[in-house]
């Protein structure tokens, strides 16, 4: 008798675990829709003002380093609106998409650890927005001006727009990604898996994979955009030092 009600027991907590699962494959499933309707919302904003974002944003950098663009391709031009349309409705579409994360992992995280939900989305943000404007206001014109500065003068510098957007939106992009890395650092010193000791201990190392995500979050562009890339991911690595520090005594 005692067996079998073990039996059962164990076929309904079975049971219940199951359906724990498909509970969340559901969840996930509409927070990656509410993501992706949150993408298509910005990419609609970023449609209307597209003549804005093109003209007296993203072309400003090479109109400033007197660049030759030109389009080589037909509805080149078309395709191009579609692509910046794109990236920047994905880029305003950033803090829906910390926050469909934070609700997706909220139920797994004890009631202590829910009240940096707030604090980390806000910051995840504003991080990623402040690497976008390093990148933009620093990254993309100095490695514009090398890029017209180097070689001979008998080499006039037209450059695809294709080519130039892939450059300017890596950059911009890459910044973004790499200005995580404090928030990164708390969230891992938080958990417990990081702490400053460590990073300390791992400095040395820390910089090859420096100079390799350097190199992979901006791909096709040259070494130079690489290295001034390279160098504000150093001293976030310091920042993110501090930080798990802050956050390490506190956990």
């Amino acid at each position: 008798m005692a067996s079998e009600e073990t039996k059962l027991l164990g076929e309904e907590e079975s049971a219940e675990a199951e359906m724990s699962f498909l509970d969340h494959l559901e969840e996930l499933r509409w927070r990656i829709i509410y993501s992706l309707i949150g993408l298509v919302i910005g990419t609609i904003i970023a449609w209307i003002f597209i003549n804005f974002f093109v003209e007296k944003v993203l072309l400003v950098p090479a109109i400033n380093a007197h660049l030759k663009l030109q389009n080589l391709r037909p509805f080149g031009q078309l395709f191009m609106y579609l692509q910046i349309a794109f990236v920047i409705g994905g880029i305003l579409s950033i803090p829906n998409l910390f926050y469909q994360f934070w609700k997706f992992i909220g139920p797994a995280l004890k009631q202590k650890e829910k009240k940096y939900v707030t604090l980390i989305v806000t910051s995840a943000t504003f991080c990623f927005l402040i690497g976008i404007v390093f990148g933009y206001f620093v990254m993309t014109p100095m490695t514009l001006k090398f890029a017209v500065q180097f070689g001979t003068r008998e080499i006039e510098n037209n450059i695809a727009i294709k080519e130039y957007l892939s450059i300017v939106l890596s950059i911009l992009i890459g910044s973004g990604v790499v200005f995580e890395l404090p928030v990164l650092s708390f969230i891992l010193s938080k958990i417990g898996i990081l702490s400053p000791k460590l990073m300390r201990k791992y400095w040395r190392h820390s910089i090859v994979v420096i100079l390799f995500l350097a190199a992979v979050l901006t791909p096709g562009t040259d070494p130079v955009s690489q290295i001034f890339l390279a160098v504000p991911l150093v001293l976030l690595y310091e920042i993110s030092i501090f930080v798990s520090k802050l956050s390490y005594k506190k956990s």
